[in-house]
């Protein structure tokens, strides 16, 4: 996993993460994912802030590895390297935040296999202003939940 707080990469190593890299203190955090993976690459990227970082993550994944694009902290447009990405047959999946319905399928499917999101903090609806700042510090650990 990478993140920007060496604290966050050892928390996520406590819960199961074999390696994590610090992409503020590592700029070409590519490298070091394909250092870890002996040149192979990871099979599945999640990523998170988008143009910004589409090229490195798929530097990062494997050859015929697959690239799941959930957020665009980055920007909501840029460039994609398209001929690395049909070279390495990657395949790069644009996914939101889905229904009603699926939010529903996937409550039953996390009771079923008795999974729970990692909370770091619970707001009342009255802190929502609070809960966004937090939010935008970049210090959470998982999700921000608001009691309504």
């Amino acid at each position: 996993m990478t993140s920007s707080s060496d604290e966050k990469l050892e928390r996520a190593r406590g819960l199961g993460a074999d390696f994590g890299v610090n992409y503020r203190r590592n700029e070409n955090w590519c490298e070091a994912v394909l250092e870890f993976t002996k040149g192979r690459g990871v099979d599945l990227v999640v990523e998170t802030s988008g143009p910004g970082t589409l090229p490195q993550s798929m530097k990062a994944t494997r050859i015929g590895g697959h690239i799941v694009l959930v957020g665009v902290l980055t920007g909501i447009a840029g460039q994609v390297p398209t001929v690395a990405l049909m070279g390495r047959q990657q395949t790069l999946h644009g996914i939101t935040v889905g229904s009603r319905a699926h939010q529903l399928e996937t409550i039953q499917a996390l009771n079923t296999m008795d999974l729970r999101p990692l909370i770091d903090v619970t707001y009342p609806l009255a802190k929502i202003v609070e809960a966004f700042q937090f939010q935008e510090s970049g210090r959470h650990f998982g999700k921000i939940c608001i009691e309504h």
